[in-house]
């Protein structure tokens, strides 16, 4: 029995996850298509202030775009639960892209009205390349080991786009011109997302039907308080980065300022690299209130006003534990939402930890002049995420260890798609 099991159980290496088909593909398609996420902001900033416009200006076209895109997320899932992945997609990533390189033309001088209506449009009609890709992985990779790997990678791996998109962005900008740097973005999107686009898992996704006593009703009373406490934790993300500007300025090291965030943002995707090598105690619910107290109190040790070189070692602390809490965050989202709407559903996630980060930035930023209180504020959005959690538990269910998947898997978003779906021989082992 032990033989039998040990030669027909599928390895959940990361090698094996990566060789699996379509899997490589589809996890670098859409991190090249969400580059325009991290880049978009600065080559705004940097476009207006070439053109002579004001950096006030400047910031609140950044605010926009990102305001747009994460208030319209959920209402594209909910299409492309309705419709399929490439009807929303595809006109969506090309509208955005032609908003892009529509701006340079317009011109930042003088031409404010227009500008910002472009640049809120194409905030608007971002592609929901996360969302879209997270509802692939149960029909991409059937086995619950391979696939909690790769949810694993998908959420880790999100941090670096706002390290690599700022970086590449500003250096377009500054070596080129601030044109460029928007037109580059543009082509990044429409890459990216025609990779995504163009494969049969894509091509072919339909949502799982609801079943006979489905009502597909979207929004229970443990979803609301799950994007609630998952809201806190984007809460203690936002305040980080300002809590990073302070620094900055108060130790007169402007690299600070991102060094600080890039640490965190490191560290997390290190942390789920071990998260996904084996399988943890406890259910998904337990895990998830148990990464979100080690993600609390890994906001402590900075509440002692640390040194520059301490406080880059211990901001990758918290850090270790955000890919865990996003992962099964979307696992409990996995548990609870209708099979016909998980689309919709992982959009909501994402836009309650968008919502809570933008929160913290702001209040963040208003007392900016008070810097004991800011390196509190990351530690109290763990907190108030934490106290939500544990009061949401009896409405969160029972869970499910990782490695199941709650859907049947005669649904429709696992079988009928056509055979020209994954054409080719296999990449990878067991398939």
């Amino acid at each position: 029995m032990t033989a039998r099991s040990t030669a027909t159980a599928p390895s959940a290496t990361y090698g094996a996850v990566l060789g699996s088909r379509y899997v490589a593909r589809l996890l670098g398609g859409t991190l090249i298509g969400r580059l325009p996420n991290g880049m978009v902001p600065v080559s705004l900033v940097l476009w207006i202030s070439a053109g002579g416009g004001s950096l006030a200006f400047a910031g609140l076209l950044a605010a926009l775009y990102g305001l747009a895109s994460g208030l319209s997320q959920p209402l594209k899932g909910r299409l492309m639960d309705k419709y399929g992945q490439t009807r929303v997609s595809v006109p969506a990533v090309l509208l955005n892209s032609s908003c892009l390189v529509a701006l340079p033309w317009i011109g930042a001088a003088g031409q404010s009205a227009a500008v910002t209506a472009v640049v809120g449009f194409a905030g608007v009609i971002t592609p929901p390349l996360e969302a879209g890709l997270r509802a692939l992985w149960p029909a991409v990779l059937p086995d619950a080991g391979r696939r909690r790997v790769v949810q694993a990678l998908d959420t880790g791996s999100q941090g670096l786009l706002y390290i690599v998109g700022p970086l590449l962005a500003s250096w377009l900008a500054t070596a080129h011109n601030p044109d460029i740097a928007l037109w580059a973005t543009a082509a990044l999107g429409l890459a990216g997302s025609a990779i995504v686009l163009s494969a049969g898992p894509s091509r072919y996704w339909r949502p799982a039907a609801d079943g006979p006593s489905g009502t597909g009703r979207l929004m229970s009373a443990g979803l609301v308080l799950l994007f609630t406490a998952l809201a806190g934790t984007g809460f203690a993300l936002g305040a980080m980065n300002v809590w990073a500007a302070d620094m900055a300025a108060t130790h007169q090291m402007a690299t600070l300022s991102g060094v600080l965030p890039a640490a965190f943002s490191t560290s997390s995707f290190l942390g789920g690299l071990v998260y996904a090598r084996r399988t943890w105690p406890g259910t998904t619910t337990t895990q998830l209130i148990t990464t979100s107290t080690l993600f609390l109190l890994g906001w402590l040790p900075l509440l002692a006003d640390p040194g520059p070189r301490a406080a880059v070692a211990l901001a990758g602390i918290p850090g270790l534990f955000l890919t865990l809490i996003i992962t099964n965050g979307f696992h409990v989202v996995d548990a609870l939402a209708p099979a016909s709407r998980t689309t919709e559903a992982y959009a909501w996630l994402i836009l309650s930890v968008g919502t809570g980060q933008a929160a913290g930035t702001a209040l963040a930023g208003a007392l900016s002049d008070s810097p004991q209180i800011l390196a509190v504020l990351p530690a109290a959005g763990a907190a108030t995420a934490l106290t939500v959690l544990i009061v949401a538990r009896p409405k969160l269910g029972p869970g499910r260890r990782l490695g199941r998947h709650r859907r049947p898997r005669r649904s429709r978003q696992h079988t009928p798609l056509p055979h020209d779906a994954f054409p080719a021989p296999a990449h990878g082992p067991g398939h």
